[in-house]
């Protein structure tokens, strides 16, 4: 099952919605696949909804979601990514946040910022909490798991590198695409999926989901060691390599590129720099 947070027309609100086919299909009394996600038979809800309908190459699509209580991200978790940026592999995940400000929709433009000309690109598997999850061991933390997007944890690097934490780096607003769907985790396979990222429609990242050194259960169950997650809870879970300050010379988007990222099964984002 695919699932969206559609903006409905005149932009004055949004509806969870479901994907079959072509056709999105609105899920009444849900403003968002968040909210969905906050009712325990969330599944069975979606399944049998039957709202208005929607031509998807009409739809204007939100971020997944749009309100989540938290956005944990992975650094360093592909092999490529974390050798390029001459690092030695680590014993346990590296972790930092972001917020719900720094999200944005899958088709949305994201403006170049006059404080840092290091906008950096970093194509990753986005993993959306489906029920609370809170010391739960890794075998459990898959049932833990509504399904699966895409996301671009687009970097403005002269800031993230002031310090040694990343913080500032990584939370402008509006900096994070995310969508553009859900898709369950029956209907994704991380075995076979391989990542895209393009600028301009050049490649510059292609690389297999299976290559993540700290997998979506691994992190679910790491993450829930230190606090609670909850239903449409997002984990970002890291960029394999081909990042745009690894080059030589380094590669930066600069307003008029378009990055995108696909992931196999998923969907893809396009974004424009403005």
């Amino acid at each position: 099952m695919k699932l969206v947070t559609l903006r409905t027309r005149g932009g004055s609100g949004t509806a969870a919605a479901r994907l079959d086919g072509e056709t999105l299909t609105e899920i009444p009394g849900h403003a968002d696949v968040g909210a969905l996600l906050a009712n325990e038979n969330w599944r069975e809800i979606a399944r049998n909804a039957t709202g208005s309908r929607h031509r998807l190459a009409e739809a204007e699509l939100e971020t997944v979601v749009p309100h989540p209580s938290k956005v944990l991200c992975t650094g360093l978790n592909y092999t490529s990514h974390i050798q390029e940026m001459g690092r030695d592999l680590p014993s346990y995940p590296t972790l930092f946040a972001k917020f719900a400000d720094t999200l944005t929709g899958p088709t949305d433009s994201v403006a170049a910022v006059p404080e840092d000309p290091e906008m950096d690109w970093e194509g990753e598997l986005g993993v959306v909490i489906g029920r609370t999850a809170y010391k739960v061991s890794e075998d459990e933390a898959g049932d833990c798991i509504a399904g699966f997007t895409v996301a671009n944890d687009i970097s403005m690097r002269g800031w993230q590198y002031r310090t040694t934490e990343w913080l500032q780096g990584k939370i402008w607003a509006r900096s994070t695409p995310v969508g553009p769907f859900l898709v369950t985790p029956d209907e994704f396979d991380p075995a076979t999926a391989v990542l895209r990222t393009t600028v301009n429609g050049a490649p510059v990242q292609e690389h297999g989901i299976a290559d993540l050194l700290f997998t979506p259960a691994h992190l679910v169950a790491y993450v829930s060691t230190i606090l609670p997650l909850h239903p449409g809870d997002l984990i970002l879970t890291g960029t394999p390599g081909g990042v745009g300050r690894a080059r030589t010379p380094r590669v930066y988007l600069t307003a008029g590129d378009v990055v995108a990222v696909t992931i196999d099964g998923i969907g893809g984002l396009s974004t424009p720099i403005v």
